[in-house]
């Protein structure tokens, strides 16, 4: 044992915090990070894709139609003490839905007529009208609908589920993320691996040309050649973390070549779609420049779930839909409806679908009022008080709409909830206890909740 070591844990306030935190760094130590661990509980999940719709989708607009608005529309409307964002100003009115709503499915559930493809697998979703957030500001509420905490700087959900579980392929990073061309406010700390260990951080996949640079050697340079320039690497490395014993970020880069080197073949393979069928294709949208960027997205998320990937994010946006919301809103369900019904059904057929958890949101909903440009330019405000999300497969409670929202969709009123409590639901089915999957960071354990939270046995089938 190193002294400084044994000088943290005579500091300790309590012996087995500070054996916990040594037995934690001699496992980061060890290299075995990434290595499968057992969950918690049995888990209900084994791997989750989650559908970022950045921007704020409005459910008003989605899956929550509000009849009400079509009575009240254009009258004008007071949010005075209300959480408004900077742009509410003036006068306000209220907005109806420029969207038709019908139930879908044997389970009756509600969308606007805009989802045609989703619509053909509704009873295997479960829609959630008790989410709240609690930031109106799209940066803040990124950070906290990805990372629990919205000041940045904290483990991503992804990063969190690897660290807890590990990975199911030693020869792929076990948390992708799959972003527009421009990032998402906030940049990649939405997708960091904060203050757990480098190995954790997503490898973001390039939406244009190469999905990651350099993946394969400069010409010439032959495989035997890149491992004996690894291996005489790794030894001077080596030499140099053992007078830096504690520089995770050095084990972390050692790591990383290991695997970038693993990952060349593997990673081609997963995300070359040439052996893919027509009809697969097809039905994800590819063949169709209005849905062809986000159906690609799909179609890699199931391939690369499918090797062993713990866990996905994809990014669709923008869905600030301050006026136009009919134009905005109708072009961006178009663009994601036919991929996403197209995922759900190809990971049912396939048998996937029951172990894997997929999750539908923004970082916030939008309000029934707004601002009006020339007389026609309706939209919608930020709105922390009720927002749109829906799972589906990996042990939600498929066929069901849980909760409600007022009847202008102003607020949550029926099975109410915070994001820490989403969080802790999504770690929950997918085996992992949020008050045990901790990290000891800046003098305490933290965790993704922050300080705890209740699981939604709501949405449990």
């Amino acid at each position: 044992m190193y002294r400084r070591d044994y000088l943290y844990g005579l500091g300790a306030s309590i012996g087995a915090i500070a054996l916990q935190s040594m037995l934690q760094r001699e496992s980061l130590a060890a290299g075995d990070e990434v290595a499968p661990k057992q969950p918690h509980h049995p888990p209900r999940a084994k791997r989750c894709i989650f559908l970022t719709m950045e921007g704020g989708p409005s459910h008003i607009d989605t899956f929550d139609p509000k009849p009400a608005l079509k009575k009240l529309h254009l009258q004008e409307f007071n949010r005075s003490g209300e959480q408004v964002s900077a742009m509410a100003s003036g006068k306000r009115y209220y907005v109806e839905s420029p969207f038709e709503f019908r139930q879908t499915g044997d389970s009756g559930a509600w969308m606007c007529d805009r989802w045609q493809h989703l619509a053909q697998v509704a009873d295997e979703i479960c829609f959630y009208r008790g989410l709240q957030a609690e930031s109106i500001n799209h940066p803040t509420a990124l950070y906290h609908i990805n990372c629990g905490n919205r000041f940045g700087g904290d483990p991503a959900l992804g990063s969190w589920v690897n660290y807890g579980l590990g990975t199911e392929n030693e020869n792929l990073p076990g948390f992708f993320v799959l972003p527009e061309l421009s990032y998402p406010q906030g940049g990649p700390a939405n997708w960091g691996n904060g203050f757990l260990p480098a190995q954790y951080q997503a490898t973001a996949l390039r939406p244009e040309g190469s999905p990651i640079l350099n993946l394969a050697p400069p010409e010439g340079i032959s495989k035997e050649h890149q491992r004996l320039n690894l291996d005489l690497l790794a030894k001077l490395n080596r030499r140099h973390l053992q007078d830096h014993p504690q520089s995770q970020l050095l084990e972390a880069r050692l790591d990383s070549y290991e695997l970038a080197f693993r990952m060349q073949d593997d990673v081609k393979q997963v995300l070359n779609l040439d052996d893919e069928d027509q009809r697969t294709l097809q039905a994800y949208g590819l063949n169709d420049p209005k849905t062809s960027k986000f159906g690609k997205k799909c179609l890699f998320a199931r391939r690369l779930i499918e090797s062993g990937v713990r866990f996905v994010q994809l990014y669709a946006g923008t869905w600030d839909s301050h006026d136009y919301i009919a134009k905005a809103h109708g072009q961006l369900i178009d663009a994601v409806d036919q991929p996403i019904a197209a995922l759900i059904a190809d990971l049912r057929d396939r048998g996937l679908l029951e172990d894997t958890l997929i999750v539908w949101c923004g970082e916030f909903g939008r309000s029934p009022d707004n601002g009006v440009r020339g007389g026609i330019a309706y939209g919608r405000d930020h709105n922390a008080e009720a927002m749109p999300i829906w799972l589906a497969g990996g042990g939600v409670k498929a066929g069901h709409t849980i909760g409600a929202t007022d009847e202008l969709g102003a607020q949550a009123i029926e099975c109410v909830h915070p994001i820490r409590d989403l969080h802790v639901t999504l770690l929950h089915l997918l085996g992992l206890d949020d008050n045990r999957l901790t990290f000891f960071h800046a003098g305490r354990f933290k965790q993704l909740s922050q300080f705890g939270g209740t699981v939604i046995r709501e949405l449990l089938a």
